[in-house]
């Protein structure tokens, strides 16, 4: 289980549940116009999955730039978000 979590194989596994989750809630949006409107849903799922990405890539040992960049793109999409909520 240790192996799990020091060869960031867990959060790989994490980032295909939000692909998934985002998938499902993108196609019942799509067919029912009901739930989470997508412009309103993407910026927080993205926000989550750089972070999720910038987890990966240390423990992954990939250097602290492209970590960097990850949390940088994560902060950008939580600004978004947050930006988004504030207009309505």
């Amino acid at each position: 289980m240790a192996d799990l979590f020091a060869s960031g194989r867990l959060v790989d596994l994490i980032l295909v549940l939000v692909v998934l989750e985002a998938a499902v809630l993108l196609l019942y949006w799509a067919r029912v116009r009901r739930g989470i409107a997508p412009l309103d849903l993407l910026p927080n799922l993205c926000a989550g999955a750089f972070l999720l990405l910038a987890l990966r890539v240390t423990l992954a040992g990939g250097g602290w730039m492209m970590a960097s960049l990850c949390l940088s793109a994560a902060g950008l999409a939580h600004l978004t978000d947050v930006y988004r909520r504030w207009l309505k």
